[in-house]
């Protein structure tokens, strides 16, 4: 069995020179990546069964959301990137995209329309909903999963508009 490793273009991005300044004696620090506002991959957007994460990191769980959908509905990409991967796994269709915040967002079972290397933009259609997946509680859904650093977290919390966090003052025990 031969298997495929897809580097995301950001990966290869940290081995590149650190840039420098003219005039300057070292390196500039890069700038952080700019918040990408996130979107529900399909509309409307119901639940059907929610990130369940596993004990440890080949435990049983739930590494993403089943969202409810009809066979050949469109789906969208959640946020801004490149696609890193569009082809088959296990028999289904995947598609996973590399977000310049660090972020790869993936989706299953998908008949992508999409092909590795090309940058998408935020509800761009990466694809259609086609086939099943594994453990789904309807005759169709869409598994969305979201992983930072190699570890998986609920895709849900990218949806949250969280604005700037404010320390405001504790009261004093009376």
């Amino acid at each position: 069995m031969v298997r495929v490793l897809a580097v995301p273009l950001l990966a290869l991005l940290a081995f590149a020179p650190a840039a420098t300044s003219p005039g300057s004696t070292g390196p500039v620090a890069p700038a952080p990546p700019a918040p990408i506002a996130y979107r529900a991959p399909v509309e409307p957007m119901r639940v059907l069964r929610g990130f369940e994460p596993p004990p440890s990191p080949y435990g049983p769980g739930h590494r993403g959301v089943d969202l409810a959908v009809t066979p050949g509905q469109p789906v969208r990409s959640a946020g801004g990137g490149v696609v890193s991967f569009a082809g088959s796994v296990a028999g289904r269709g995947v598609v996973v995209i590399a977000h310049a915040d660090g972020v790869s967002t993936e989706y299953e079972p998908v008949a992508p329309s999409v092909t590795a290397g090309a940058a998408v933009a935020a509800g761009a259609v990466i694809g259609r909903v086609a086939g099943t997946h594994d453990g789904c509680p309807s005759d169709a859904c869409l598994h969305w999963g979201a992983r930072r650093d190699g570890s998986y977290f609920d895709p849900l919390t990218l949806l949250r508009r969280l604005g700037p966090v404010r320390l405001l003052p504790w009261p004093r025990d009376g």
